[in-house]
């Protein structure tokens, strides 16, 4: 009998329908004990979704998952998955290993072309900076704007009652800044009057030391009397 394509697809495929036979069901469906056990090795983000199966000898399934880590296409998490007589499904092995074209190298680019696309990307980072530093600049002068329009509001809002005849602005009540002018000028006057009270007082007092050392010196000379 002479083997055609047809007739080993055929047998294939009674070999894969044979494998599913025999495999545990259990194994296959274990996707969260395998999981948990790529989780103890590398980070949840770095694992995908679920990729397929593979029988191993002695009734060993494989369970394989996408990877999404950087730097390793076509590469999947494989973990190794069997059951023992008596006891529930159990991990043997878990670990990241080629898939089909991950050990191929990429097809070859000239170097012309390779180029251009940096430059093109070097381009295109530059316009959205460009863009960036545009859109802040018009924030900056839409702020501007709007106080430059405050300002003129207040101006309008003022009439000629509001200034003196020379054109400065009147200060109401004597106010600076928050300071009552007059309150400082009623406590300058207080000090000045202050201090007159006590030129006063001591004028007085030198006066009747005066009078004192004068009574003094008449009384201890008898002789001058």
């Amino acid at each position: 009998m002479t083997s055609t394509p047809e007739n080993d697809e055929q047998a294939a495929d009674d070999a894969v329908a044979t494998v599913d036979a025999v495999a545990d069901a259990r194994l296959i469906d274990a996707h969260d004990l395998a999981l948990a056990a790529l989780y103890e090795i590398t980070p949840a983000a770095t694992v995908g979704a679920p990729a397929g199966y593979t029988l191993e000898e002695g009734g060993v399934v494989s369970l394989r998952f996408a990877n999404t880590m950087p730097g390793y296409p076509n590469w999947l998490w494989t973990v190794s998955v069997a059951v023992v007589d008596g006891a529930e499904p159990t991990v043997l092995e878990a670990e990241l290993l080629p898939g089909e074209g991950a050990l191929l190298a990429p097809e070859w680019v000239p170097w012309a072309e390779r180029l251009a696309e940096y430059q093109a990307a070097q381009a295109a980072l530059a316009a959205e900076q460009g863009d960036a530093e545009a859109s802040d600049e018009g924030d900056e002068d839409a702020d501007e704007a709007d106080d430059e329009d405050d300002l003129d509001d207040d101006i309008d809002d003022l009439d000629a009652a509001d200034f003196d005849e020379d054109g400065s602005p009147i200060l109401h009540a004597g106010d600076v800044d928050g300071v009552d002018i007059d309150e400082l000028d009623e406590d300058a006057e207080d000090d000045e009057n202050a201090d007159e009270d006590d030129e006063a007082d001591a004028g007085d007092a030198a006066a009747e030391e005066d009078d004192d050392e004068i009574d003094d010196a008449d009384e201890s000379d008898p002789t001058e009397r």
